[in-house]
Parts: structure tokens; C-alpha cells; sequence
């Protein structure tokens, strides 16, 4: 597929798009259900196992909770294998362990020159991510990226979540394009299902994350292997 000429904007999800998951998140992963689980190993394992995550192998299963859902959806699906809180006390104690690992994130690529690249095209550009905004501005601070990024949203933004139209719509309002000139970028189904649901005008699969070509070829226009190609995409 050639690449609409009208696209003006790119919104990148964050773990698995601009961010390698498995080094970014195993380690997170891991310490969140063991803090989930009370310290107790045995469930913690079950835990992982519950949101998508092999505990022995660490491989994440492609739209599981680990991979795509935001922290509330994470709690809950904690609680309901048998974590022994509620998502009032769960969701911020998950929030915080995020937002720590912001600092300790490893990106796909070398970000800030990748992002100043696209400026100079003209583009717009914005982060859209299930993670909480803090852990988002973190990022995008660490890898000097916040001088080229006009938009952020995490579930926790206002916009709603992943797969809504909600974080492409606020996208779209905060830079004054139409949906129909954003191309939006991620590693998820629902990434794509968003981009599908605001009605971008491209959606652009990597393989950088959790997802596979399999998984990923229906909902997407392009498929990548990771956001280093997407220059010679745009042309």
C-alpha cells in the first residue's frame, strides 16, 4: 500500500513502538504480580500466567493484558486470579511501579534524532499509550523527545482507552488535523482498532512488541518491523 499523502500527524504508542517490551517490561512484569500477590512466589507466577505472561519464558501472549491493557484493566485482572487486594489500593501501587520503570525503559532506536527527523517533515507528532501519563512524560523527558512531541495520552488522560477513538480524537483536536491525515503507529490490535475507530487515515503495524505478523495483518495497512523503517515508508 502506498502511503496517503494527506497524513500530517503520527500517534506512536509507547511499550513495543517506541520502546523494546520485552527488555522494558519482563523485569516490571515480574514485579508487579509478585507485589500483587502479596510476596507469595507460587501466586505470583499464577498471576503472570492470568494477564498473559509465561512465567518461565517470559514470552507475552499479543493482545493479553500485560501487552495491551491499561493499569485499571491490569489490576483488575489481578484481583480476579486471586490477588488479595482491591483496585482502589492495587491501581496506584501498579501506577508507581510504572512510572519507576519509565526511568529504567530501553528504546527501539535512538529516539531524539528519529523524532527531529520527522519534524522537519512538518509532522505532528504524539504518544499514545495504556500506561499512565506520568510514566509517559518520563519517557518522552528521558529521551529528549518533548521539544518535537505536541500530544500525550494514557488511559488516565481523559481521552478513554485503547481501542476508543478517544486518544486520536484528542490528537486530532489538540493539533488541528482530521483524523483522515494521522497515521497512527503501535505493536497491538489495540493500537490498530483505535486508529480503525477514529477513522486514521493509515495504520501502521511494527513487530517490535508483543504482536505478530499473523496477529497483526487484518487491522493494520502497513506492516513493519519496527519504527526505524517507517522513514522509508513515509518517503
Amino acid at each position: 500500500m502506498s502511503v496517503p499523502s494527506q497524513i500530517a500527524g503520527i500517534l506512536f504508542d509507547k511499550d513495543g513502538t517506541l520502546l523494546d517490551f520485552d527488555a522494558s517490561w519482563e523485569p516490571v512484569n515480574r514485579q508487579v504480580s509478585l507485589v500483587a500477590a502479596g510476596g507469595d512466589a507460587e501466586l505470583a507466577d499464577r498471576l503472570l500466567a492470568a494477564c498473559g505472561m509465561d512465567p518461565i519464558s517470559g514470552h507475552i501472549v499479543p493482545d493479553s493484558l500485560f501487552a495491551a491493557g491499561n493499569t485499571r484493566e491490569i489490576a483488575e485482572g489481578l484481583i480476579g486470579a486471586g490477588a488479595p487486594f482491591d483496585p482502589e489500593t492495587l491501581v496506584p501501587l501498579i501506577d508507581d511501579l510504572f512510572a519507576g520503570a519509565a526511568e529504567m525503559s530501553v528504546p527501539v532506536t535512538e529516539l531524539q534524532p528519529l523524532f527531529a527527523r520527522l519534524r522537519q517533515r512538518g509532522l505532528r507528532l504524539g504518544i499514545a499509550s495504556s500506561d499512565n501519563e506520568r510514566s509517559i512524560r518520563v519517557t518522552v523527558r528521558r529521551f529528549g523527545i518533548d521539544h518535537y512531541v505536541d500530544f500525550v495520552a494514557g488511559y488516565d488522560s481523559g481521552h478513554g482507552a485503547k481501542p476508543g477513538p478517544g486518544m486520536v480524537l484528542g490528537f486530532c483536536a489538540e493539533t488541528g488535523l482530521a483524523p483522515h491525515q494521522v497515521a497512527v503507529v503501535g505493536d497491538s490490535n489495540h493500537d490498530l482498532h483505535m486508529g480503525r475507530n477514529a477513522g486514521a487515515g493509515l495504520k501502521v503495524a511494527v513487530l517490535s512488541g508483543t504482536g505478530s505478523r499473523q496477529s497483526l495483518e487484518e487491522a493494520c495497512d502497513i506492516i513493519l518491523n519496527d519504527i526505524t523503517e517507517l522513514e522509508a515508508v513515509l518517503g
